[in-house]
């Protein structure tokens, strides 16, 4: 009789991730239904490229003064012209990028962090602990976001990443904590939960290991369709005088910078306000497709 072929590793790593490479492909499969996801997903990751080889792609330095080439239009040698102070508008759009994006990724880590414990806190153990962070949660959503983060920035007297970061998430965390809390107080309800609880796991234990991972998907979709968001309050804070210091490669100073110019000179204020428009609207189209994604009915009917 003879000896069965071996397995090639390629097989075999094949049989062991199959499900995982099954829902890949259903992932695949309705990122494909909806085209304008895939819109969304290129618009993201061009702008995530552009602003990751910022260094290598700039042909000046943003912050180079040069009165000399003062509003110069877009050229071969300015491929976006040049602003007030003759600084290239090419590489200092490429260096917002970094900026903005660093802002919202910051922001979305301190607001799902924050959200998230109090949201699983407040749906597991219930009672009065559930009633006192739901109203401090209340308190800050009470106030209009950009409203809140004005007077926050307003009154810190430094304008610095730091502050333009802790602004908007002092005002972005309780719609997470809101959400993850709905959530918790579905999950903590079924039986796998029941059963763990009855083998005589402690109740930090049940949260980290069944109620923060089953909150994770609506989280994902929620903070896809956030970013948009927290890019246009930061460059609506900076174009204000609240968010960037002066002189700061960041698309809403770009735009508040060149304000005065944009009737002989749009340029100045074309490029990074249409960078704003593409980076939102990638983000929103993506977060659909997301959504779509992770929702269990869809992937059923699919």
């Amino acid at each position: 009789m003879e000896n069965p072929r071996p397995v090639g590793w390629i097989e075999r790593w094949r049989s062991e991730n199959e499900s995982r490479l099954r829902e890949i492909g259903l992932a695949m499969y309705l990122l494909r239904k909806n085209p304008l996801s895939l819109v969304g997903l290129v618009m993201v990751l061009g702008i995530i490229v552009m602003s990751i080889l910022a260094p290598v792609l700039a042909t000046h330095d943003p912050m180079s003064v040069n009165l000399s080439e003062q509003f110069q239009p877009p050229s071969w040698k300015h491929y976006f012209g040049t602003d007030d102070l003759g600084m290239d508008i090419y590489s200092r759009v490429l260096y917002a990028g970094v900026y903005d994006l660093s802002v919202g990724l910051i922001v979305l880590v301190v607001s799902t962090s924050v959200g998230t414990i109090i949201g699983v806190v407040a749906g597991y153990f219930g009672g009065k602990t559930d009633e006192v962070l739901m109203r401090i949660s209340d308190v800050f959503l009470a106030c209009p976001g950009l409203v809140l983060a004005m007077a926050f920035s307003a009154a810190m007297e430094s304008r610095s990443l730091e502050v333009l970061v802790f602004a908007i998430a002092i005002r972005n965390w309780p719609s997470y904590a809101r959400l993850v809390r709905g959530q918790t107080l579905t999950i903590r309800e079924q039986q796998y939960v029941e059963a763990a609880r009855a083998s005589g796991a402690s109740s930090w234990q049940i949260l980290a290991r069944h109620i923060i991972p089953n909150c994770i998907s609506p989280i994902i979709i929620n903070a896809t369709l956030d970013t948009g968001r927290i890019i246009l309050t930061a460059a609506t804070l900076s174009f204000i005088g609240l968010g960037a210091p002066p002189g700061t490669p960041e698309w809403g100073r770009m735009v508040a910078d060149g304000r005065v110019y944009m009737q002989y000179d749009p340029w100045i204020i074309l490029c990074p306000g249409l960078m704003i428009v593409i980076t939102v609207l990638g983000l929103n189209l993506l977060g659909d497709g997301l959504r779509d994604i992770l929702d269990p009915r869809a992937r059923i009917q699919a």
